[in-house]
Protein backbone atom coordinates (compact mmCIF):
# COMPACT_ATOMS: atom_id res chain seq x y z
CA UNK A 1 0.00 0.00 0.00
CA UNK A 2 1.18 3.45 -0.63
CA UNK A 3 1.87 6.03 1.38
CA UNK A 4 -1.12 7.98 0.10
CA UNK A 5 -2.87 5.22 0.00
CA UNK A 6 -2.73 4.45 3.15
CA UNK A 7 -3.53 8.39 4.40
CA UNK A 8 -6.44 8.10 2.53
CA UNK A 9 -7.66 4.84 4.75
CA UNK A 10 -7.11 7.13 7.87
CA UNK A 11 -8.92 9.13 6.57
CA UNK A 12 -11.92 7.16 5.75
CA UNK A 13 -12.30 5.00 8.82
CA UNK A 14 -12.37 8.66 10.69
CA UNK A 15 -15.01 9.71 8.01
CA UNK A 16 -17.44 7.04 8.92
CA UNK A 17 -19.92 7.51 6.71
CA UNK A 18 -19.42 10.88 6.08
CA UNK A 19 -18.39 12.55 2.41
CA UNK A 20 -15.14 14.75 2.43
CA UNK A 21 -14.55 16.98 -0.56
CA UNK A 22 -11.39 19.00 -1.52
CA UNK A 23 -10.49 21.20 -3.71
CA UNK A 24 -6.90 21.82 -5.79
CA UNK A 25 -4.95 25.46 -5.15
CA UNK A 26 -6.18 27.97 -7.96
CA UNK A 27 -3.39 29.08 -10.26
CA UNK A 28 -2.91 32.65 -9.39
CA UNK A 29 -2.40 35.47 -11.55
CA UNK A 30 0.77 37.14 -10.82
CA UNK A 31 0.18 39.62 -13.84
CA UNK A 32 -1.08 40.37 -17.06
CA UNK A 33 -1.60 36.74 -18.62
CA UNK A 34 1.45 35.44 -16.31
CA UNK A 35 0.77 32.77 -13.30
CA UNK A 36 2.44 32.05 -10.51
CA UNK A 37 4.45 29.37 -9.94
CA UNK A 38 2.39 26.41 -8.84
CA UNK A 39 2.11 24.71 -6.05
CA UNK A 40 -0.37 21.91 -5.12
CA UNK A 41 -3.00 22.46 -1.61
CA UNK A 42 -0.79 20.65 1.17
CA UNK A 43 -4.22 18.73 2.20
CA UNK A 44 -4.97 18.33 -1.13
CA UNK A 45 -1.03 17.07 -1.86
CA UNK A 46 -1.30 14.98 1.20
CA UNK A 47 -4.21 12.94 0.04
CA UNK A 48 -3.82 12.38 -3.63
CA UNK A 49 -0.10 12.79 -4.30
CA UNK A 50 -1.40 14.87 -7.52
CA UNK A 51 -0.16 17.98 -8.11
CA UNK A 52 -2.38 19.50 -11.20
CA UNK A 53 -4.53 22.72 -10.59
CA UNK A 54 -8.29 22.25 -11.48
CA UNK A 55 -8.65 19.67 -9.62
CA UNK A 56 -10.93 17.84 -7.35
CA UNK A 57 -10.89 15.30 -4.76
CA UNK A 58 -13.69 13.51 -2.86
CA UNK A 59 -13.94 10.66 -0.46
CA UNK A 60 -17.02 8.69 0.34
CA UNK A 61 -16.92 6.85 3.37
CA UNK A 62 -18.55 3.69 3.95
CA UNK A 63 -18.00 2.71 0.03
CA UNK A 64 -16.39 -0.18 -1.37
CA UNK A 65 -14.66 2.85 -4.09
CA UNK A 66 -14.73 5.91 -2.16
CA UNK A 67 -12.24 7.75 -4.05
CA UNK A 68 -13.01 10.11 -6.59
CA UNK A 69 -10.83 12.53 -8.41
CA UNK A 70 -11.93 15.23 -10.96
CA UNK A 71 -9.20 16.54 -13.03
CA UNK A 72 -8.66 18.56 -16.55
CA UNK A 73 -9.25 16.42 -19.40
CA UNK A 74 -6.08 15.64 -21.49
CA UNK A 75 -6.10 18.59 -24.33
CA UNK A 76 -3.22 17.68 -26.97
CA UNK A 77 -3.33 21.66 -27.84
CA UNK A 78 -3.40 23.06 -24.16
CA UNK A 79 -0.60 20.36 -23.16
CA UNK A 80 1.89 21.72 -25.80
CA UNK A 81 2.00 24.96 -24.00
CA UNK A 82 1.93 23.67 -20.58
CA UNK A 83 2.61 20.33 -20.39
CA UNK A 84 1.16 16.82 -19.94
CA UNK A 85 -1.81 16.61 -18.23
CA UNK A 86 -2.81 13.04 -16.47
CA UNK A 87 -6.25 13.28 -17.58
CA UNK A 88 -8.89 10.71 -16.83
CA UNK A 89 -7.23 7.62 -17.46
CA UNK A 90 -3.92 9.15 -15.53
CA UNK A 91 -6.27 10.12 -12.72
CA UNK A 92 -6.76 6.12 -12.02
CA UNK A 93 -3.87 4.37 -13.37
CA UNK A 94 -0.94 6.42 -11.81
CA UNK A 95 -2.76 8.40 -9.04
CA UNK A 96 -4.80 5.21 -7.70
CA UNK A 97 -8.52 7.01 -7.96
CA UNK A 98 -11.86 4.22 -8.15
CA UNK A 99 -13.34 7.23 -10.54
CA UNK A 100 -12.12 9.94 -12.07
CA UNK A 101 -14.30 12.31 -14.46
CA UNK A 102 -13.73 15.45 -16.06
CA UNK A 103 -13.40 18.40 -13.70
CA UNK A 104 -16.03 20.12 -16.18
CA UNK A 105 -18.67 17.37 -15.04
CA UNK A 106 -18.16 18.45 -11.26
CA UNK A 107 -21.49 19.90 -11.40
CA UNK A 108 -23.56 17.14 -12.25
CA UNK A 109 -21.81 14.33 -10.76
CA UNK A 110 -21.13 16.23 -7.23
CA UNK A 111 -24.72 15.98 -6.14
CA UNK A 112 -24.73 11.73 -6.38
CA UNK A 113 -21.75 11.74 -4.17
CA UNK A 114 -23.00 14.32 -1.39
CA UNK A 115 -26.70 12.16 -1.93
CA UNK A 116 -27.37 10.11 1.55
CA UNK A 117 -24.57 11.67 3.01
CA UNK A 118 -25.28 13.61 6.59
CA UNK A 119 -22.27 15.04 7.41
CA UNK A 120 -19.82 16.79 4.74
CA UNK A 121 -16.18 17.21 5.32
CA UNK A 122 -15.31 20.91 3.77
CA UNK A 123 -13.89 23.90 4.94
CA UNK A 124 -16.34 26.87 3.80
CA UNK A 125 -15.29 29.90 3.47
CA UNK A 126 -11.43 29.16 2.20
CA UNK A 127 -12.70 29.83 -1.77
CA UNK A 128 -16.10 31.57 -2.36
CA UNK A 129 -16.40 30.63 -5.57
CA UNK A 130 -16.21 27.11 -5.13
CA UNK A 131 -18.74 27.30 -2.00
CA UNK A 132 -21.00 28.00 -3.94
CA UNK A 133 -20.86 24.85 -6.52
CA UNK A 134 -20.87 22.63 -3.06
CA UNK A 135 -24.07 24.56 -2.08
CA UNK A 136 -25.38 24.18 -5.16
CA UNK A 137 -25.05 20.77 -5.20
CA UNK A 138 -26.48 20.19 -1.58
CA UNK A 139 -29.56 22.06 -3.02
CA UNK A 140 -30.06 19.65 -5.85
CA UNK A 141 -29.66 16.64 -2.97
CA UNK A 142 -32.38 18.64 -1.28
CA UNK A 143 -34.69 19.26 -4.35
CA UNK A 144 -35.11 14.97 -4.46
CA UNK A 145 -35.80 14.71 -0.39
CA UNK A 146 -39.62 13.93 -1.20
CA UNK A 147 -38.08 10.46 -3.21
CA UNK A 148 -36.57 9.75 0.22
CA UNK A 149 -33.03 10.85 -0.38
CA UNK A 150 -31.19 13.04 2.61
CA UNK A 151 -28.84 15.51 1.79
CA UNK A 152 -26.00 16.75 4.43
CA UNK A 153 -26.69 18.78 7.75
CA UNK A 154 -23.44 18.81 9.31
CA UNK A 155 -20.67 20.79 7.86
CA UNK A 156 -17.41 19.92 9.61
CA UNK A 157 -13.76 21.35 8.80
CA UNK A 158 -11.94 18.73 7.61
CA UNK A 159 -8.50 20.14 9.25
CA UNK A 160 -10.35 18.02 11.78
CA UNK A 161 -9.49 14.91 10.54
CA UNK A 162 -6.55 16.14 8.06
CA UNK A 163 -4.01 18.23 10.35
CA UNK A 164 -4.18 15.82 13.07
CA UNK A 165 -2.54 13.39 10.85
CA UNK A 166 -0.68 15.43 9.14
CA UNK A 167 0.74 16.40 12.72
CA UNK A 168 2.94 13.52 13.33
CA UNK A 169 5.40 12.46 10.60
CA UNK A 170 5.59 8.73 9.09
CA UNK A 171 8.81 7.43 8.27
CA UNK A 172 8.66 8.64 4.61
CA UNK A 173 7.60 11.90 5.70
CA UNK A 174 10.85 12.06 8.27
CA UNK A 175 13.01 10.93 5.19
CA UNK A 176 11.65 13.70 2.99
CA UNK A 177 12.55 16.30 5.33
CA UNK A 178 15.74 14.61 6.52
CA UNK A 179 16.37 15.06 2.43
CA UNK A 180 15.50 19.03 2.72
CA UNK A 181 17.27 19.44 5.21
CA UNK A 182 20.54 17.87 3.65
CA UNK A 183 19.86 20.21 0.57
CA UNK A 184 19.34 23.69 2.83
CA UNK A 185 22.88 21.82 4.86
CA UNK A 186 24.70 22.12 1.68
CA UNK A 187 23.08 25.76 0.64
CA UNK A 188 24.14 27.54 4.17
CA UNK A 189 27.33 26.20 3.28
CA UNK A 190 27.69 27.51 0.16
CA UNK A 191 26.11 30.83 1.31
CA UNK A 192 28.62 30.81 4.07
CA UNK A 193 31.43 30.77 2.07
CA UNK A 194 30.17 33.17 -0.49
CA UNK A 195 29.80 36.30 1.84
CA UNK A 196 33.07 38.38 2.16
CA UNK A 197 33.11 42.62 2.35
CA UNK A 198 31.35 43.80 -1.17
CA UNK A 199 28.85 41.23 -1.52
CA UNK A 200 25.14 41.89 -2.04
CA UNK A 201 22.88 39.89 0.27
CA UNK A 202 21.33 39.07 -3.22
CA UNK A 203 24.11 37.74 -4.42
CA UNK A 204 24.17 35.19 -1.20
CA UNK A 205 20.54 34.45 -1.95
CA UNK A 206 21.32 33.29 -4.99
CA UNK A 207 23.68 31.29 -4.39
CA UNK A 208 20.98 29.77 -1.76
CA UNK A 209 18.30 29.02 -4.45
CA UNK A 210 20.75 27.93 -6.54
CA UNK A 211 22.12 24.96 -4.21
CA UNK A 212 18.14 24.17 -3.83
CA UNK A 213 17.20 23.75 -7.19
CA UNK A 214 21.10 22.07 -8.11
CA UNK A 215 20.06 19.40 -5.64
CA UNK A 216 16.18 18.54 -6.81
CA UNK A 217 14.47 21.16 -4.29
CA UNK A 218 11.00 21.93 -6.14
CA UNK A 219 11.36 26.00 -4.31
CA UNK A 220 12.47 27.63 -1.34
CA UNK A 221 9.80 26.68 1.33
CA UNK A 222 9.33 30.33 2.32
CA UNK A 223 11.08 33.84 1.04
CA UNK A 224 14.78 33.45 2.10
CA UNK A 225 15.56 36.21 4.82
CA UNK A 226 19.30 37.34 3.94
CA UNK A 227 19.84 40.30 6.54
CA UNK A 228 23.05 42.12 7.20
CA UNK A 229 23.82 44.80 9.20
CA UNK A 230 20.84 46.27 10.77
CA UNK A 231 18.92 44.71 8.56
CA UNK A 232 19.24 41.45 10.37
CA UNK A 233 17.07 43.51 13.37
CA UNK A 234 14.09 42.90 10.40
CA UNK A 235 12.23 39.75 11.46
CA UNK A 236 10.94 39.14 7.92
CA UNK A 237 13.37 41.19 5.71
CA UNK A 238 12.71 40.45 2.22
CA UNK A 239 14.37 43.16 0.50
CA UNK A 240 18.13 41.38 0.36
CA UNK A 241 19.11 43.62 -1.65
CA UNK A 242 22.53 45.94 0.63
CA UNK A 243 25.92 45.48 0.21
CA UNK A 244 27.44 43.99 2.88
CA UNK A 245 30.19 45.75 4.95
CA UNK A 246 33.44 44.60 7.02
CA UNK A 247 31.73 44.68 10.76
CA UNK A 248 28.67 43.30 9.80
CA UNK A 249 26.38 40.04 10.94
CA UNK A 250 25.17 38.13 8.13
CA UNK A 251 21.31 36.65 9.23
CA UNK A 252 20.19 33.86 7.01
CA UNK A 253 17.21 32.58 7.26
CA UNK A 254 16.32 29.86 4.12
CA UNK A 255 15.37 26.52 3.88
CA UNK A 256 14.55 24.58 0.45
CA UNK A 257 11.18 22.27 0.12
CA UNK A 258 11.71 18.95 -0.96
CA UNK A 259 9.01 16.15 -2.07
CA UNK A 260 6.27 18.91 -0.56
CA UNK A 261 8.31 18.94 2.87
CA UNK A 262 9.59 21.77 4.11
CA UNK A 263 13.22 22.78 6.13
CA UNK A 264 13.23 25.48 8.07
CA UNK A 265 17.23 27.53 8.97
CA UNK A 266 19.02 30.33 10.64
CA UNK A 267 22.14 30.96 11.04
CA UNK A 268 24.05 34.58 11.74
CA UNK A 269 27.76 34.81 11.31
CA UNK A 270 30.36 37.35 10.57
CA UNK A 271 30.53 39.07 6.86
CA UNK A 272 34.28 40.14 7.73
CA UNK A 273 36.88 37.78 9.58
CA UNK A 274 35.21 37.40 13.39
CA UNK A 275 32.86 38.65 15.59
CA UNK A 276 33.01 41.61 17.40
CA UNK A 277 33.20 41.51 20.97
CA UNK A 278 29.88 42.61 21.70
CA UNK A 279 28.21 40.57 18.88
CA UNK A 280 29.88 37.14 19.88
CA UNK A 281 28.40 37.99 23.22
CA UNK A 282 24.76 38.74 22.15
CA UNK A 283 25.30 34.89 19.08
CA UNK A 284 26.61 32.73 22.52
CA UNK A 285 24.02 34.35 24.47
CA UNK A 286 21.00 33.09 22.05
CA UNK A 287 23.12 29.73 21.20
CA UNK A 288 23.21 29.18 25.11
CA UNK A 289 18.70 30.02 24.87
CA UNK A 290 18.93 27.47 21.59
CA UNK A 291 20.20 24.54 23.17
CA UNK A 292 18.72 24.98 26.86
CA UNK A 293 14.98 24.89 24.42
CA UNK A 294 16.58 21.89 22.39
CA UNK A 295 16.79 20.08 25.78
CA UNK A 296 13.63 21.05 26.77
CA UNK A 297 11.79 19.39 24.10
CA UNK A 298 10.26 16.15 24.33
CA UNK A 299 7.30 14.12 24.46
CA UNK A 300 4.82 15.58 27.28
CA UNK A 301 6.61 18.89 27.04
CA UNK A 302 4.69 21.89 25.55
CA UNK A 303 5.94 24.50 23.22
CA UNK A 304 5.41 27.06 25.93
CA UNK A 305 7.82 25.14 28.40
CA UNK A 306 10.52 24.95 24.92
CA UNK A 307 9.99 28.74 24.63
CA UNK A 308 10.21 29.57 28.69
CA UNK A 309 13.26 27.87 28.45
CA UNK A 310 14.81 30.49 25.84
CA UNK A 311 13.21 33.00 28.06
CA UNK A 312 14.82 32.07 30.96
CA UNK A 313 18.18 32.04 29.60
CA UNK A 314 17.87 35.33 27.31
CA UNK A 315 16.26 37.67 30.57
CA UNK A 316 19.39 36.84 32.53
CA UNK A 317 22.03 37.35 29.39
CA UNK A 318 20.48 40.78 28.85
CA UNK A 319 20.26 42.11 32.37
CA UNK A 320 23.55 40.51 32.69
CA UNK A 321 25.13 42.65 29.66
CA UNK A 322 23.44 45.56 30.48
CA UNK A 323 20.91 45.72 28.08
CA UNK A 324 18.17 45.39 30.19
CA UNK A 325 17.53 46.71 34.12
CA UNK A 326 16.43 45.55 37.00
CA UNK A 327 16.59 41.67 38.64
CA UNK A 328 15.33 39.02 36.59
CA UNK A 329 12.12 38.28 38.41
CA UNK A 330 11.46 41.84 37.12
CA UNK A 331 12.63 41.51 33.53
CA UNK A 332 10.03 37.94 33.59
CA UNK A 333 7.59 40.07 35.22
CA UNK A 334 7.11 42.73 33.31
CA UNK A 335 8.20 40.55 30.01
CA UNK A 336 10.76 43.62 29.03
CA UNK A 337 12.82 41.23 26.83
CA UNK A 338 10.34 41.59 24.58
CA UNK A 339 11.83 44.72 23.60
CA UNK A 340 14.65 42.47 22.47
CA UNK A 341 13.26 39.27 21.93
CA UNK A 342 9.76 39.40 21.13
CA UNK A 343 8.66 36.61 19.01
CA UNK A 344 7.92 32.83 20.29
CA UNK A 345 10.49 30.24 19.77
CA UNK A 346 8.56 26.92 17.98
CA UNK A 347 6.16 26.05 15.66
CA UNK A 348 5.28 22.89 13.87
CA UNK A 349 7.02 22.17 10.92
CA UNK A 350 6.09 19.92 7.76
CA UNK A 351 4.27 20.08 4.07
CA UNK A 352 3.78 24.01 5.16
CA UNK A 353 6.98 25.58 7.27
CA UNK A 354 4.04 26.84 9.80
CA UNK A 355 3.08 23.27 9.66
CA UNK A 356 -0.81 22.71 11.05
CA UNK A 357 -2.07 20.91 13.75
CA UNK A 358 -3.59 22.62 16.90
CA UNK A 359 -1.56 24.24 19.47
CA UNK A 360 -3.85 24.11 22.40
CA UNK A 361 -6.59 22.23 23.67
CA UNK A 362 -9.44 23.41 25.03
CA UNK A 363 -7.39 26.81 25.83
CA UNK A 364 -4.41 24.80 27.63
CA UNK A 365 -1.18 24.53 25.73
CA UNK A 366 -1.06 21.15 24.07
CA UNK A 367 1.42 18.44 25.40
CA UNK A 368 4.21 17.39 22.44
CA UNK A 369 4.28 13.61 21.07
CA UNK A 370 7.07 11.37 19.34
CA UNK A 371 6.63 12.34 15.60
CA UNK A 372 6.18 16.10 15.53
CA UNK A 373 8.92 18.35 14.08
CA UNK A 374 9.11 21.85 15.44
CA UNK A 375 11.44 24.85 14.71
CA UNK A 376 13.50 26.03 17.87
CA UNK A 377 14.72 30.06 17.24
CA UNK A 378 14.99 31.99 19.76
CA UNK A 379 16.61 35.67 18.75
CA UNK A 380 17.87 38.73 19.88
CA UNK A 381 17.41 42.11 17.97
CA UNK A 382 18.97 44.85 19.32
CA UNK A 383 17.57 48.23 17.03
CA UNK A 384 19.32 50.59 15.85
CA UNK A 385 18.16 53.57 17.67
CA UNK A 386 17.24 51.42 20.76
CA UNK A 387 17.24 53.74 23.89
CA UNK A 388 18.93 53.10 27.13
CA UNK A 389 21.64 50.55 25.00
CA UNK A 390 25.13 50.73 25.19
CA UNK A 391 25.97 51.89 21.66
CA UNK A 392 28.16 48.93 20.87
CA UNK A 393 24.74 47.04 20.85
CA UNK A 394 23.05 48.81 19.13
CA UNK A 395 22.04 47.15 15.86
CA UNK A 396 22.91 43.45 16.12
CA UNK A 397 20.28 40.75 15.29
CA UNK A 398 20.79 37.73 15.61
CA UNK A 399 19.08 34.39 14.79
CA UNK A 400 19.29 30.12 15.31
CA UNK A 401 16.74 28.09 14.27
CA UNK A 402 17.52 24.60 13.85
CA UNK A 403 14.67 21.59 12.85
CA UNK A 404 13.60 19.30 15.57
CA UNK A 405 11.92 15.85 16.02
CA UNK A 406 10.47 14.56 19.20
CA UNK A 407 11.29 11.35 19.22
CA UNK A 408 10.44 8.53 22.30
CA UNK A 409 14.10 9.09 24.26
CA UNK A 410 13.03 12.67 23.53
CA UNK A 411 14.57 15.02 20.53
CA UNK A 412 16.59 14.89 17.72
CA UNK A 413 17.95 17.89 15.86
CA UNK A 414 17.38 17.35 12.19
CA UNK A 415 19.62 19.81 10.56
CA UNK A 416 22.26 19.37 13.46
CA UNK A 417 25.38 19.32 10.79
CA UNK A 418 24.98 22.78 9.88
CA UNK A 419 27.52 25.05 11.72
CA UNK A 420 26.79 26.93 14.42
CA UNK A 421 29.20 27.37 17.18
CA UNK A 422 31.53 30.39 17.15
CA UNK A 423 34.26 27.94 16.14
CA UNK A 424 32.73 25.74 13.52
CA UNK A 425 31.28 29.29 11.79
CA UNK A 426 34.77 30.18 11.86
CA UNK A 427 36.65 27.21 10.26
CA UNK A 428 34.23 27.21 7.46
CA UNK A 429 34.28 30.89 7.14
CA UNK A 430 38.01 30.08 6.86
Amino acid sequence: MSEFSERRRRVLEALGSAVLILPSAPAAIRNNDVEHEYRQDSDFYYLAGFDEPDSVLVLSGASEKPFTLFVRARDPEREVWDGARAGVEGAVSTFGADHAHPVAELAQKLPELLQNKSRLYYRIGFDRDFDGRVLSAIDRVREKAKLGVYWPVELVDPATIIHEMRRIKSRAELDLMRRAAEITRDAHLAAIRKTAPGVYEYEVEAELRAVFRKHGSERPAYGPIVGSGVNATVLHYRKNDRCMQEGDLLLIDAGCEYGYYASDVTRTFPVGKAFTRPQQAIYELVLAAQEASIRATRPGATLEAVHDASVQVIAKGLVDLGLLSGTLEEVLEKQSYKKFFMHRTSHYLGMDVHDVGRYYLEGTARPLDTGVVITVEPGIYVAENAEGVPEEYRGIGVRIEDDVLVTPEGFSVITSDIPKTVDDLARVRA
